[in-house]
């Protein structure tokens, strides 16, 4: 997708919907507004544009890159993706990202016990546009819609969660079903959330780790 300075409606929503699942990406860069930052904004930086950004970004950068790698490799991850596959097929992946963040944010007070979703969000907005001027210029076409529409916290509903696979299937993957994609989350709830407990303590100590 290439930058067009004068982006639509639907350009912004396609752009700020690739961000969709990076609650977890942005919780786990802890308190530091640039490698919130760089964390955020790790699938808009290719090759060699990663030496271009400041270096508590640039650690950001790297950061996501890991945690992706991580995931991908997890062996709940991986089952998670394989149970879904009879259901979703090739967007099974994107829709394991999505439910495992939706319960990141709806268990977001055991995991951050000190802070509430809504502050966690309101900082890191902050961070962003504080560092406006190191965004990617696609970053710079929706980060004021996505701090304006709130999208960290109102990703910890069903309500928002749907509204996204909405305009997903409206604008970029019409072969996504919202209503089949938040029933098989409704059926499956309790399995879905045990599983996502399961891996993220492990992401977490992970992070921890490198740190």
């Amino acid at each position: 997708m290439h930058y067009n300075q004068k982006l639509s409606f639907c350009t912004l929503i396609l752009l700020f919907l690739q961000i969709l699942n990076y609650l977890a990406h942005i919780f786990l860069s802890g308190n530091d507004g640039r490698l919130q930052v760089g964390n955020f904004i790790g699938d808009f930086v290719k090759g060699s544009r990663l030496n271009s950004y400041p270096d508590g970004i640039r650690q950001g950068i790297r950061l996501h890159r890991e945690i992706d790698g991580f995931t991908d490799s997890h062996e709940v991850v991986r089952e998670t993706v394989a149970l879904l596959r009879p259901t979703f097929g090739r967007y099974s992946a994107i829709i394991v990202d999505m439910y495992f963040d939706y319960f990141l944010a709806v268990n977001f007070h055991i995991y951050s016990p000190n802070k509430s979703l809504k502050c966690f969000s309101c900082r890191f907005y902050v961070s962003a546009l504080f560092h406006y001027r190191n965004l990617p210029k696609r970053v710079k076409g929706f980060i004021f819609h996505f701090v304006i529409t709130n999208r960290l916290t109102a990703y910890s509903t069903i309500e928002g969660l749907k509204e996204s696979l909405q305009i997903m299937a409206r604008h970029k993957v019409t072969a996504l079903k919202p209503d089949k994609t938040i029933d098989f989350l409704l059926q499956h709830y309790d399995e879905l959330q045990r599983r996502f407990h399961l891996f993220f303590p492990d992401l977490i100590l992970f992070v921890k780790n490198m740190r």
